[in-house]
């Protein structure tokens, strides 16, 4: 029996060695994942959103359910159907307080919607919003609801602080003590060490598998495809200047202002940096691999408080409540690349989605991709121009083209308004909306990079 397994083994290797020896094809095949048209359509009736409040080293002001109930209620004001004809709440977030687990069901609840409506929370990471649209559209297309609110939020500010497992166990410890003396035994054990924290949102922001900080990435795909300083902190600067114009243009009445309990109005987006420079930002010192880096604070999405949502409905539910629609949600695509790779997530849920339609770039007519750091959209941009990229890690024999950028983030984006990582991929879809509507035009992609090695995609049309 030994024999006979040593001379399987030998066959095994033999294979191999046969299998490798084989000329390699010249198109690498890739798997993008999942997605594809749905069964029945889906449509955006109406949607609106909080303003994104930096975080500026403390507490914000409101928790991340507070920034859900003031998006959900201002949007549910102004429909003509009762609150109970929701089928089902789903919201994306990432980093919910332990009071918010099902964040979904506690607005669902502090709403009104019902007792007996379900709701559920989804985690994609950076595109948690976008995945909550997504879980939603699939939910109506295949005839098991017809009326979904959808989004997402996220509280950064308020990311939890955990303590470390040298105290977790010393307090384990210490709750074991039976008597006095035990209990001084275990006191006696603390040291400075145990009061070091965890600060989950720096975790949450480090890929575990890699070992990378999602702007560690970023400075790999500004090394890959030769990204200057000076591209991306001309890129920052553009985002900074066009939120500037939108709001002084009253592009942004998606928001709904927010009242804390003091009396204060929350009313904009107040990350913005109306002096940004290219000047000013060259002055900022690498953050992510110092002290050679090209990242810096200020050419990378800012930590941010906020939420968005937004009413899908089928044709049956449209038609019996005579609703408005801003627009059909065409197709979607979710792919997986290299971790270390991570911001060119939209580069491969987006290709499957002009194969899949027989589109080119410039059939899109606006574009929303978020805005993770400047690097990462102008490594998108590079990457479609590279045919070594594009033959070897998309499969195809050409490039696919040059993305026109004054059809890009045309309000600014995540380096200028913010990125709170559940609330993103539901913002760039609403307003990807607006823009449409207001520039009378068709055809939308929006999509995200997200943590981990992800992309995702959605294409919308204006109907």
């Amino acid at each position: 029996m030994a024999a006979s397994k040593k001379k399987t083994v030998s066959k095994k290797k033999a294979a191999s060695t046969t299998k490798k020896s084989k000329p390699k094809s010249s198109i690498k095949k890739r798997n993008f994942g999942t997605g594809g048209k749905f069964s029945r359509p889906v449509y955006i009736v109406d949607g609106c959103r909080t303003p994104f409040l930096k975080a500026k080293g403390k507490l914000g002001p409101f928790a991340a359910a507070d920034y859900a109930v003031a998006s959900g209620r201002a949007l549910l004001s102004r429909q003509v159907f009762e609150a109970g004809a929701i089928d089902e709440v789903i919201m994306g977030c990432v980093m919910p307080s332990p009071d918010e687990a099902n964040i979904a069901r506690l607005l669902a609840l502090r709403l009104g919607i019902g007792n007996d409506v379900p709701a559920w929370t989804v985690q994609r990471q950076c595109a948690s919003g976008l995945q909550a649209l997504d879980c939603a559209a699939l939910e109506i297309a295949n005839k098991r609801a017809d009326i979904i609110l959808a989004g997402g939020v996220e509280c950064m500010s308020h990311a939890p602080v955990l303590y470390n497992e040298n105290m977790v166990n010393w307090l384990a410890a210490l709750n074991g003590a039976k008597t006095l003396s035990q209990r001084l035994k275990v006191i006696s054990k603390i040291r400075p060490g145990h009061f070091k924290p965890i600060i989950s949102l720096l975790r949450g922001l480090t890929d575990p598998v890699v070992g990378l900080s999602m702007g560690q990435t970023a400075e790999n795909l500004a090394y890959r495809f030769n990204i200057s300083r000076q591209q991306m902190d001309e890129y920052a600067t553009r985002s900074h200047h066009r939120l500037a114009a939108a709001q002084d243009e009253n592009h942004l009445d998606e928001i709904e202002p927010m009242y804390d309990i003091k009396g204060n109005v929350y009313e904009h987006d107040d990350g913005l940096r109306r002096d940004s420079s290219v000047e000013a930002l060259a002055k900022l010192r690498p953050v992510f691999d110092r002290p050679f880096g090209l990242v810096t604070a200020g050419n990378s999405a800012q930590v941010t408080d906020g939420a968005a949502t937004l009413i899908l409905a089928s044709e049956k539910a449209v038609v019996d409540y005579d609703l408005p629609v801003l627009g059909q949600i065409i197709d979607v695509q979710w792919a997986a690349l290299e971790p270390a790779q991570m911001g060119l997530g939209p580069v491969h849920a987006i290709t499957p989605i002009l194969k899949r339609h027989k589109y080119e770039l410039d059939d899109i007519d606006y574009w929303e991709i978020n805005e993770a750091f400047a690097a990462q959209v102008l490594a998108c941009i590079a990457a479609w121009q590279d045919e070594d990229y594009c033959k070897n890690e998309l499969g195809i024999n050409s490039i696919i083209g040059e993305l026109d950028q004054t059809k890009l983030n045309v309000d600014g984006g995540g380096v200028s308004i913010g990125h709170p990582v559940g609330a993103s991929g539901a913002r760039i879809v609403l307003h990807l909306l607006d823009v449409l509507k207001r520039n009378k035009s068709h055809r939308g992609i929006a999509s995200l990079c997200i943590g981990g090695g992800q992309g995702g995609a959605m294409l919308i049309e204006r109907v």
